[in-house]
């Protein structure tokens, strides 16, 4: 029953309020939708960034992971005919060949990782470089390595998607460093995650690890997707390049924030 399976504020809820919460279950479910289709739509990435913390309050992480990974698709999927043309698709190749060489590798070493130490690395990384960016007032243009490092950052993105889920702060930072304006940053954000998240996806499908409950959430969750997606793609037409710029480097905090902080936090 739902008031014996799902986790909710509450903690164990008796089933005589199992009505309450269904409907705070399927409120907070649409509130993550739109706000992570919003910023997913708004910058090409960010889904698990905003939608993960809400609906781990009443799903447990076996229905919240792949849910995520289905959501994320959904809204890359909706924002892409309307941005294809300007993405330059001669930038992206390398981070896909990369990153789907890396998937395979990074759900592997998923058994034997130490989620706190991994966490926490991570968010380290992303909170000193996205500082560090932000700060810096000189365009930067770094052409070091070529077409072999872009796909070196995509095939560790495409590890670290496989083993987590987080597929995009390397290639994003990468993409800051080497200096790429905002149409063709989004065309390697969106194009990237969209092909690493729906492979991880698959994997898990194929390894049984996507319920048939977590179809039935998606299917709930898809209206908001769809509206915050929508929402955000506007958004984001609006944009010039440095304010682009600056809300990436934002999220890129925010999610190292959270990272370190739930990495201290369940020690």
């Amino acid at each position: 029953m739902l008031c014996e399976r799902w986790r909710s504020p509450l903690g164990i809820v008796p089933c005589h309020k199992a009505n309450l919460l269904e409907t705070l279950t399927y409120i907070l479910l649409l509130f993550g939708a739109l706000a992570g289709g919003f910023v997913s739509g708004l910058a090409g990435f960010g889904t698990a960034l905003m939608a993960l913390g809400i609906w781990l309050y009443v799903l447990p992480p076996s229905l919240a992971v792949p849910l995520v990974l289905i959501c994320s698709v959904i809204a890359q999927t909706s924002t892409l005919p309307s941005m294809w043309k300007s993405f330059d698709l001669s930038l992206v190749w390398p981070f896909l060949i990369g990153g789907l060489i890396g998937v395979p590798l990074g759900t592997m070493m998923v058994a034997s990782a130490d989620p706190k130490v991994f966490k926490l690395s991570v968010g380290v990384l992303l909170l000193l470089f996205s500082s560090a960016l932000y700060l810096n007032k000189r365009p930067l243009a770094f052409k070091f390595g070529g077409r072999i490092a872009d796909g070196a950052i995509g095939f560790a993105g495409g590890i670290l998607g496989g083993l987590a889920g987080l597929s995009g702060p390397l290639p994003i930072l990468w993409a800051n460093i080497r200096g790429w304006n905002k149409h063709e940053r989004r065309g390697i954000f969106q194009l990237f995650n969209f092909t690493v998240l729906a492979t991880a996806l698959v994997l898990q499908t194929a390894s049984g690890l996507v319920e048939l409950k977590v179809v039935w959430l998606a299917l709930v969750a898809f209206p908001g997707t769809l509206i915050g997606t929508w929402t955000g793609a506007r958004v984001y037409h609006a944009l010039s390049d440095k304010h682009f710029g600056d809300v990436v480097l934002g999220l890129l905090f925010l999610s190292g924030l959270g990272l370190v902080w739930n990495s201290l936090g369940t020690q």
